[in-house]
């Protein structure tokens, strides 16, 4: 049972470190309604989807390139949506 407790909690640290280290989740002072949660969801979907994209870059590195270079930005983005399946 406690290894099970360890395995949870060693997982969900590392998706809240790469979450704020990346996205600087805890520095985020949006607290209006349902915006904090909606912003939350929308950093995971980003996540998600930068970890699809098969370069061999960092997700630190795939976020900045997809800010600075349309066409990577295109890539991540199909290759996010490409796993979706649509009925």
């Amino acid at each position: 049972m406690a290894q099970a407790v360890r395995s949870h909690w060693r997982i969900e640290n590392n998706l809240h470190w790469v979450l704020d280290a990346i996205f600087h989740e805890d520095d985020c002072q949006i607290y209006r309604e349902n915006a904090a949660e909606n912003i939350a969801i929308l950093r995971r979907i980003a996540l998600n989807m930068l970890k699809q994209e098969k370069t061999k870059l960092s997700i630190r590195m795939k976020r900045k390139r997809a800010w600075m270079r349309i066409q990577f930005l295109e890539q991540v983005l199909q290759a996010g949506f490409s796993n979706l399946n649509v009925i």
